[in-house]
Formats: structure tokens, sequence, C-alpha cells
């Protein structure tokens, strides 16, 4: 379920971990703005190089993606309905002060039988080449964050389709 504490291990081809997500327990609904979603990224596991946070928004999906110092470096702004009945579902990149794109987190359509009958999903993270490695792993944790807050189910749960559900 998307509630849960949660600690994802990301590991190399030499099944070596190099990334460290960590998800505090805490309620999804956005009605209480003190209960926000955070993830803590840790490159190497241990040390500690950003957090992604959502930022409350009536009704929009909000986030920023800060530095070890807890300054923003990057925001992500999803759609108003984050359903995607038909096609992705993109949550923009942008810099601190939301002028451009500068890249996208999407939710990626896998086709009616499988977006029906499991709950596999497929996220691309695109972002500029040039981008600090350390925002390019704290982008790589919002894409988790994204599918925990949105598109994930529990048992007897259903899929949730924006900030208020």
């Amino acid at each position: 379920g998307n509630q849960q504490l949660a600690h994802m291990k990301l590991k190399d081809n030499a099944d070596r971990e190099v990334i460290h997500l960590v998800r505090p327990f805490r309620c999804a609904s956005c009605w209480f703005p003190c209960c926000l979603q955070e993830m803590e990224v840790q490159a190497p596991p241990g040390h500690t190089i950003a957090y992604v946070r959502q930022t409350w928004h009536p009704f929009i999906p909000k986030m920023v993606i800060e530095n070890a110092d807890r300054q923003t470096v990057l925001k992500v702004v999803g759609p108003c309905f984050t359903c995607n009945c038909c096609g992705d579902v993109a949550f923009e990149v942008k810099p601190p002060d939301e002028s451009r794109n500068i890249g996208r987190i999407s939710k990626q359509w896998s086709g009616v039988l499988k977006e029906a009958l499991t709950d596999t999903d497929n996220f691309g993270v695109q972002f500029p080449g040039d981008l600090d490695v350390k925002m390019k792993a704290a982008l790589i944790g919002a894409s988790f964050l994204i599918d925990f807050m949105f598109f994930e189910k529990g048992p007897g749960e259903k899929q949730r389709g924006g900030v208020w559900q």
C-alpha cells in the first residue's frame, strides 16, 4: 500500500547497493499539510545526498527536490488528475522558479490488459545530461515516491486519481 514505511535498495549490475531510499510512514491524505510525503535519498547507502518532499497544493501534485542541506534544487509538478486511463501521466521537472520544463517523470501507459489486471508500473525519467549526479539519483527516488503516492494499490484499494484521494 501507499502508507507504509519503505526502505528500497537500488543495486548495480554487480549486485552492489548504490542508492538507498528511505520513506517514512505518512498519512496518504493531503487534507493535512503537516503529514506530507517525503523520501530521503542516500548514495552511497548511509550518506544522505537529497530529499524529495511533497509540498501542499489543493489541486496539483507538487514536490521539491532538495540537496543534503535542504536547499531546493528542483521542483516536480504533476497534473491535476493522475489517472492514466489511455496514456502516459507526466510530472514535469522544473527549476526552483518553475519558469520552464527541464525534464519529466512519466508513468508510462502499458496497455488496457496490463493496467487493468496487474499492479506493475513502468516509469521513465528524463533530465538534462549535465544535471548533477546527486540530483539524477533524487529524480529516480522521486519516481518511486510518485508511484507510491498515486499508482500503488494495496489489497482492496483503488488507484488514487489525484491529491484528494
